[in-house]
């Protein structure tokens, strides 16, 4: 998918992304932040962050900055933080394999739901490990294909209508770490049956 393929399907999904996305990635979501453990002061950015829903889980005690490609999405995340007061959130529109903040901007980097959607997963971590300080941490929490034969090959014969969903139903973890060197040093699975990883790497700044 490139990029103009994905701002039309989340422009699509943007009135509707919170019920069916909502509760069912919201575990996910929340023990991503958790395995965080933000400290108080730190700077966080969130890419992808979509219409916000995991803005209320951050403490109130770090700054969080969330991106997304589609301003439709966006629009539902700066309501989300108008309604909930949520002063320590910054949100902007950017894609997020073409950041324009300065190097080690950032303590901790999370992409939620998002490598499997972008074009590049390759140019995305690499963006990630960029604006993220030496030594902190990089978190990913994503849909991986199961070794489960009868699930993967329901996975396969979606993947040719990925243009219409939204991401990659095949996404590899094995293809991903090829492609972005994404060492785990933890590798939690979470939501429902456990159909989705949370993957946590030191930021090395290599690849």
């Amino acid at each position: 998918m490139n990029l103009e393929a994905i701002e039309k399907v989340y422009r699509r999904y943007a009135p509707s992304y919170d019920f069916y996305f909502g509760a069912v990635l919201q575990p996910g979501r929340r023990k991503v932040i958790e395995r965080m453990n933000c400290r108080p002061g730190e700077r966080i950015l969130e890419v992808g962050v979509g219409t916000g829903l995991s803005l209320p889980l951050y403490p109130r005690n770090v700054h969080v900055t969330g991106i997304d490609v589609s301003r439709e999405m966006l629009a539902r995340a700066h309501d989300r933080v108008a309604a909930m007061h949520l002063d320590n959130v910054t949100l902007q529109c950017m894609d997020a394999e073409s950041m324009t903040f300065p190097d080690d901007s950032f303590d901790k980097v999370v992409a939620m739901y998002v490598v499997s959607v972008v074009p590049s997963p390759g140019r995305l971590v690499a963006e990630m490990r960029r604006v993220c300080k030496p030594g902190a941490s990089l978190y990913v929490v994503n849909h991986f294909r199961q070794s489960n034969p009868v699930v993967s090959m329901l996975e396969r014969m979606m993947a040719p209508f990925s243009g219409l969903v939204g991401f990659h139903p095949d996404f590899s973890l094995e293809h991903f770490v090829e492609q972005t060197g994404f060492t785990a040093a933890e590798n939690i699975p979470v939501n429902l049956f456990g159909y989705w990883t949370l993957l946590r790497s030191r930021n090395d700044k290599r690849g």
